[in-house]
């Protein structure tokens, strides 16, 4: 807050809106001593040299818990709802000043495995017109798309059975935004434009009519460095403990931990097929019999039984469990990964377990390890790399993307950079995108690194291209 404090509208800067809570109505914990105790800190920072306020969704419940004492309520929607109503709902909370929008959604997220989310233009164009016509001021969220990348990416919920409440969200954001997750100016981004203009607003025109320049790089083909399972990429001391413990007890919070219990004769005395089971999921396990895959468990459809033919030269059974993304909305954001019940094979518990963690927050030791020339022998999941150096007329680098087409699901690093995870075969987005800044221009090597959690292309290869391809197939 110091640092914002010479820009506000008041000592002369350009910042004229504080805000101090965001959808707090949106939340059981309605704590009327927290409102107040947080619009105190707000003033003793702000004064009144910008107008504090806060948001909430369109509902009277939302309003309800949502208004603090002696700050500006504004409301959010998009283009579903009737806005003069939800203007309405705003009115009621604050008696005076202008009717304010403050997060108008022209596009909306997307979520792995469901259909890439499209608000069609027109209907953006027709709500702007409806805001327009009020009075009204609004705001775009978003206006200009972005990116998750790293583990960023979050997670909603919701109550329908199919997804058991867990929605994953994609690395990408693009949005559908006026300006897409590149920066580019799209068809919906002109007829903004034009809106805007016919309502007698100035509107810049430094944003050039045409996308800028991409780089379609080309193919490069990946070697296979090292299995997960092996030690030299066990970078954490592995926790023994008699009941799984969650990510937040290995104190880890992103990425994987192996799950690892050695079957005794006793627990392998079964009838097959036998389930095994494990109540919690959270948030995708993939189950090895001695290192190899025999089936997955996802939260997202809710399955935490699966069938198992245990023989008795079975040795170990493990479970690598991905954290795909923390709850960022609602009732449910205390979010905790990994599994926190007992293992049971059939009706039999599973114990002692090992655990190894798998953070992936420094990833400069993968680059040192030397590639394996057999690209059969290496055991999923494991790191795959190339190196590669751009053609010298790429002097300065463009902004591209990573196809992953071919590839089933993980996670890739470019230069020790977490582009995110990856999953085209649960689509729709199939594409990373790179930023020119993280790549090097001729003649210095660029170094790519795959964490392949299930299925590698045969030849191992990878394209960078120069157009994004988030409308892939969906696998249900």
């Amino acid at each position: 807050m110091p640092k914002i404090k010479p820009h506000l509208y008041g000592n002369g800067g350009n910042i004229i809106l504080v805000q101090v809570e965001n959808e707090y109505g949106s939340y059981y914990a309605c704590d009327s001593e927290y409102k107040l105790w947080i619009r105190d800190l707000f003033r003793s920072y702000v004064e009144n040299k910008a107008v504090l306020f806060t948001i909430d969704g369109c509902g009277q419940s939302y309003f309800d818990c949502g208004v603090i004492p002696e700050i500006y309520a504004t409301v959010d929607f998009g283009i579903s709802v009737n806005a003069s109503q939800c203007f309405d709902l705003m009115r009621k909370v604050q008696k005076g000043g202008p009717l304010v929008n403050s997060e108008f959604y022209p596009g909306w997220l997307t979520h792995w495995q469901e259909s890439e989310s499209i608000v069609k233009t027109i209907d953006v164009v027709k709500q702007m017109k409806v805001m327009l016509a009020m009075n009204a001021s609004f705001s775009f969220y978003m206006f200009h798309g972005g990116t998750n990348f790293g583990f960023t990416s979050g997670a909603n919920t919701n109550d329908t059975k199919e997804s058991i409440g867990y929605l994953p969200q994609l690395t990408s954001y693009d949005y559908n935004a006026p300006l897409d997750e590149a920066g580019d100016p799209t068809e919906k981004y002109f007829q903004i434009k034009q809106t805007l203009e016919e309502a007698n607003f100035t509107v810049t025109n430094e944003i050039p009519p045409n996308p800028a320049p991409k780089g379609a790089y080309g193919k490069f083909y990946l070697k296979p460095l090292v299995s997960i399972f092996e030690k030299v990429a066990q970078r954490i001391k592995p926790v023994i403990s008699n009941v799984p413990l969650p990510f937040e007890d290995l104190d880890i919070s992103t990425g994987f931990v192996m799950y690892e219990t050695t079957l005794t004769d006793d627990q392998k005395n079964v009838d097959n097929p036998v389930n095994l089971t494990v109540n919690t999921v959270r948030d995708r396990a993939i189950i090895y019999l001695d290192k190899v895959q025999v089936g997955t468990m996802n939260r997202l459809k809710g399955n935490t039984t699966i069938s198992l033919n245990i023989d008795r030269s079975i040795q170990n059974l493990s479970i690598l469990i991905e954290n795909q993304g923390r709850i960022n909305y609602g009732d449910f954001i205390e979010d905790r990964k990994g599994i926190f019940d007992r293992v049971f094979l059939g009706n039999k518990t599973l114990s002692p377990w090992k655990m190894t963690a798998y953070p992936l927050n420094e990833t400069s030791w993968i680059s040192s390890i030397k590639t394996v020339e057999n690209a059969i022998s290496i055991q999923l999941p494991a790191f795959y790399k190339t190196q590669f150096t751009l053609l010298k007329n790429y002097t300065k680098c463009l902004d591209t993307y990573l196809d992953t087409s071919g590839w089933t699901k993980g996670v890739a690093f470019l230069n020790n950079v977490n582009l995110g995870r990856y999953w085209p075969l649960g689509g729709p987005q199939v594409t990373l995108y790179v930023p020119a800044p993280f790549l090097k221009p001729s003649p210095y090597v660029n170094t790519l690194v795959m964490l392949e959690l299930e299925g590698a292309p045969q030849d191992l290869s990878i394209k960078f291209i120069d157009k994004p391809i988030l409308d892939g197939p969906i696998m249900t």
